[in-house]
């Protein structure tokens, strides 16, 4: 579990710490909020949640990873048999010293190599790889010896944190003198939820919304929200940790985002009706809700029209609600994890599976355009007037190959507007037949597509109703060459190649690699090179293809395709090459 715990991606082995650092950073928020629950009783909600963040932000774990020196047992870069030295052997692969380790520890030098170890066995690295590491480090513990080991553990990193049971019991005690529970509330909710309050006080308060506490009552279930949001994320992420132990982190992080999440908890309290049973003194919020459990109810709503309006998401105050009960539940069994995830287990069910996850529209667009070689268009304007207030418009768009298809969404905010637009862009894409429907398989859908922006292990810079159109979206621009900078160090073309086809969202080039046999062996003593073809297809024009020359690797060998494809644009008029050396 240690070796895992300081594997990072960058070492290209079978495992890497990113499951236990996912685990790891439930792990240290339930810790520390059942810390700061207890020993400060009299913080509110936000006070509760700024002390949280200072100690588990990754600028925190920052400091006490570098204070034990962690960095140091990090494995950050893949091993490479042409570095590895026998003692007293001098490397034939020289790489000189340019770190300035003695004047500076923190650099922003654009040509210094995360990983890469220089001679004198310097290396750099990032910083929220040591913080993920301490995360991991916390997740290592946690399954092999269960809380207490993970505290052991957060000790010896100085993180000062202690769940006492005189706590618990000074807290209970105050809890019993304040509060004058409604009986008949309170047993209605204990047969929803199969369990019987101890200190029914804490049920009475994890109802209470803040619009009473400043009204009459004095209490609201804000602190035990608080507590009761790190208590669902580690009983989830625990859950699915453990229940998909052959699934890569990158859909453990999809599976635990789709289950850790507000929409989430408030279906959960319109299904099981809690919501009807929450105190308030709110005017509005009564409207939110059953505008919610409408919508929710009526299946034959249009999904579509549903994301075009932030209103008809969960009122924040049903998934707050859903985390008190938690939070009052944890207490009131003296932080007894398992009992809550008893109770809340039949409750949350179904919870997703890798098979029934669905990524939000907006991030399957991403996805497919990656996977596909196409890039999306994004533009976003604030202050849009509609009759239901002011709304922020995307506007989407993606070049195919002999079309072009844009889209429009309105939302209260850019991420629902995304995601009106994307939706609709994803049903365009299915009746393109680029897409396959819903209830096809993730597999299925992309069988046919390659990440070309992985593959080609590139860096790019980060990026009314609708309307289809037969040309190029920037076809007006082309009237007069551009000057494009073209780095001629190992990767530059193929860059220069890929930003050119981004800013004009043309579908980005396609590289097949053969294998050449040679007569005579290469200098690295192999017996053949590689051959890159390359194909661009030029929107409403037509497909150029060509051949680079041959070279001892693949990277290469596709970097001199795409500098032809690059010059062979000029000849056509298209932009003007500017080389650049980088000595």
């Amino acid at each position: 579990q240690i070796l895992e715990a300081i594997t990072t991606l960058r070492c290209s082995e079978d495992f890497s710490m990113e499951r236990l650092e996912l685990l790891g950073d439930s792990v240290l928020k339930y810790v520390v909020s059942c810390h700061l629950f207890l020993k400060f009783p009299n913080m509110d909600e936000g006070q509760l949640t700024s002390s949280r963040v200072d100690i588990i932000s990754n600028a925190a774990l920052y400091g006490f990873g570098i204070e034990h020196k962690i960095q140091g047992y990090i494995r950050d870069a893949a091993f490479d048999p042409r570095r590895w030295l026998a003692p007293g052997q001098l490397s034939i692969h020289p790489v000189p010293c340019n770190c300035r380790v003695n004047s500076e520890v923190v650099t922003e030098d654009i040509n210094v190599k995360v990983g890469q170890l220089c001679d004198k066995g310097h290396r750099w690295m990032c910083s929220k790889t040591i913080s993920d590491c301490v995360e991991a480090i916390i997740g290592a513990y946690y399954v092999e010896g269960g809380l207490r080991a993970a505290m052991a553990v957060l000790k010896w990193l100085g993180i000062n944190v202690e769940v006492e049971e005189e706590l618990i019991g000074q807290f209970l005690s105050a809890s019993v003198q304040t509060y004058l529970p409604k009986n008949d509330v309170i047993e209605k909710v204990e047969a929803k939820l199969g369990y019987v309050f101890l200190m029914k006080g804490l049920l009475l308060e994890a109802l209470t919304h803040p619009s009473l506490q400043e009204s009459a009552e004095g209490y609201s279930y804000e602190r035990l929200e608080f507590l009761g949001d790190a208590v669902l994320d580690i009983l989830l992420t625990r859950h699915l940790f453990y229940s998909h132990k052959d699934t890569d982190e990158g859909e453990l992080t999809d599976l635990r985002s789709a289950s850790v999440n507000n929409e989430n908890f408030a279906q959960l309290a319109v299904k099981h009706k809690l919501y009807q049973f929450l105190q308030h003194s709110s005017g509005k919020l009564p409207e939110n809700i059953t505008e919610y459990v409408d919508s929710l109810e009526n299946p034959s709503m249009d999904k579509v029209n549903l994301l075009s309006d932030a209103a008809l998401r969960g009122p924040k105050v049903l998934g707050d609600v859903v985390e008190s009960i938690a939070g009052a539940i944890l207490i009131d069994r003296k932080l007894d994890l398992e009992v809550v995830w008893g109770i809340f287990k039949p409750l949350l069910s179904p919870i997703v599976t890798p098979e029934k996850l669905e990524l939000p529209p907006f991030r399957e667009l991403l996805e497919w355009c990656n996977k596909s070689g196409y890039f999306l268009g994004i533009k976003c304007t604030d202050g849009i007037k509609r009759t239901d207030g002011d709304k922020i418009e995307a506007t989407l768009d993606v070049q195919l190959k002999e079309t072009l298809l844009v889209r429009q969404g309105c939302g209260k905010s850019k991420k629902d507007a995304k995601a009106h637009a994307a939706s609709m862009l994803l049903k365009d894409l299915e009746v393109e037949g680029l897409i396959v429907p819903k209830n096809a398989s993730n597999t299925q859908q992309f069988q046919d597509h390659r990440n070309i922006f992985d593959a080609m292990d590139i860096q790019l810079s980060t990026p009314t109703r609708g309307k289809r159109s037969a040309g190029s979206k920037i076809a007006a621009s082309l009237d007069k060459p551009v000057d494009w900078p073209v780095r001629m160090s190992k990767g530059g073309p193929r860059a220069g190649l890929y930003e050119f086809c981004k800013k004009l969202q043309w579908p980005a080039p396609n590289f097949d690699c053969a294998k050449v046999e040679q007569s005579v062996p290469t200098p690295q003593g192999q017996g053949f090179t590689f051959a890159s073809t390359i194909k661009l297809h030029i929107p409403n024009s037509d497909v150029i293809s060509l051949t680079g020359d041959c070279f001892a690797d693949k990277k290469s060998a596709m970097d001199s395709a795409a500098l032809l494809m690059l010059y062979e644009l000029q000849q056509r008029g298209r932009l003007q090459v500017q080389e650049i050396h980088v000595s």
